[in-house]
């Protein structure tokens, strides 16, 4: 599933060729991904404007003029192809959901094979309450290690799975959470109020500097992520644990071990990453 670094390369890619067009018009051809009838959907985005290109969390986000947000969130297999950049008729994409239709005569498209993505037309108060209800921006200048650290000792769960609350922490999905808590030597199954402040201080700094190093990469390709262009991200052979199960750790050559919890795979490094902290 696209995460924070997909989402935001997208925008980034998004961003140039959107920003002062006026959605024309929207054709619906699976409605299972809006939230709300193909016709009101559609009446609430045409002839308002998108006025920036934005994500939070997980999501990407438009907009749009008189207070409208147009949210959308990937899902499994979604992805924003705008035509000014590339066709995506002719690089193969033939699952369109939405097709909405710009000023300039370009189309912006969703495309989405298995359809567990969202678009969704929302007023700026409902797009308030929503971002509410989720978690500091990872990459924000004001959430620090300290931030991290109280919210991780108010929990029980598993690290990792703390990690992946978007209620917690906003756009930090599986693979870069695996990443994160190898480069800060913690432990996936350690339960959240275990790590200390030392700890929270490096685990802040494995989050971003994966999250960064992988928006610097143009995000992680596994399957079915594209960028905006069209391209495969180049994150994937620079991953240290994510689905390296039985490779070599990096630092200390112990093969990498994979478990399962909470319904999710996790990957560690039995050596780097004990399952209990290690006294100073």
């Amino acid at each position: 599933m696209p995460e924070l670094p997909e989402a935001e390369t997208i925008v980034r890619g998004l961003r140039p060729v959107l920003v002062g067009r006026t959605i024309a018009g929207a054709g619906v051809v699976h409605a299972d991904v809006l939230r709300e009838s193909a016709r009101r959907f559609t009446r609430k985005v045409r002839g308002r404007a998108i006025l920036e290109v934005g994500r939070r969390g997980k999501n990407v986000v438009f907009r749009l003029a008189d207070d409208r947000v147009l949210a959308v969130n990937l899902g499994m297999t979604g992805r924003l192809l705008p035509t000014a950049i590339v066709d995506p008729d002719a690089a193969g994409y033939r699952h369109p959901a939405v097709r909405f239709a710009l000023d300039d005569g370009e189309s912006l498209v969703f495309d989405d094979t298995r359809r567990f993505g969202t678009v969704e037309c929302l007023s700026g108060e409902e797009w308030r309450a929503r971002s509410d209800r989720m978690g500091p921006e990872p990459l924000g200048q004001t959430y620090d290690g300290e931030a991290l650290w109280h919210g991780l000792r108010a929990s029980r769960s598993p690290v990792r799975s703390w990690l992946l609350d978007q209620r917690k922490i906003a756009g930090v999905g599986n693979i870069y959470a695996n990443e994160a808590l190898f480069l800060a030597g913690i432990h996936p199954q350690r339960p959240a109020r275990s790590v200390s402040l030392d700890e929270a201080g490096a685990l802040h700094r494995g989050i971003r500097r994966v999250l960064q190093r992988a928006i610097d990469a143009g995000g992680t390709t596994l399957r079915d992520y594209r960028t905006a262009y069209g391209e495969e991200g180049g994150f994937a052979p620079r991953l240290l644990v994510y689905g390296r199960d039985g490779e070599p750790c990096t630092r200390c050559r112990t093969p990498v071990r994979r478990i399962v919890f909470g319904g999710r795979s996790a990957f560690h490094c039995p050596e780097c990453q004990p399952r209990r902290r290690r006294r100073a």
